[in-house]
């Protein structure tokens, strides 16, 4: 099976709707403004990014985009912004462009990176 390319993952996201793609595409450019050196890769039907160690993905849904932390369990959320329960996965929910700023997403990048090189 032949893995999609970014390219190619962005042109399905775009069928879903302007606001989802926009979405995905503010993320990405977030991502790499606010983590130097970030990779990306389409797996699991997203875009992850790694820096040394993958610490994130963006995934588009029908409703929402949500930015994935495969450590967030590790990662202090004192501004309590971070969604789930699970063992180490937490995400953040974006509905809309303004969710980016209101849920503060920069913040908890930095924090993601730091928390997947610790081991999670």
């Amino acid at each position: 099976m032949t893995r999609k390319s970014v390219q190619e993952l962005l042109d399905d996201i775009r069928l879903l709707g302007d606001e989802q793609f926009n979405l995905v595409e503010s993320v990405r450019t977030l991502v790499k403004t606010t983590i130097p050196s970030v990779t990306e890769e389409v797996k699991y039907g997203g875009i992850l990014f790694g820096s040394g160690v993958q610490f994130c993905g963006v995934f588009s849904y029908k409703q929402h985009v949500s930015v994935e932390f495969g450590s967030g369990a590790r990662i202090a959320d004192t501004l309590g912004r971070l969604e789930g329960a699970g063992k180490g996965r937490r995400h953040v929910k974006l509905h809309s462009a303004k969710d980016i700023q209101a849920k503060e997403l920069a913040h908890y990048l930095p924090l993601a990176l730091e928390a997947a090189k610790r081991g999670g």
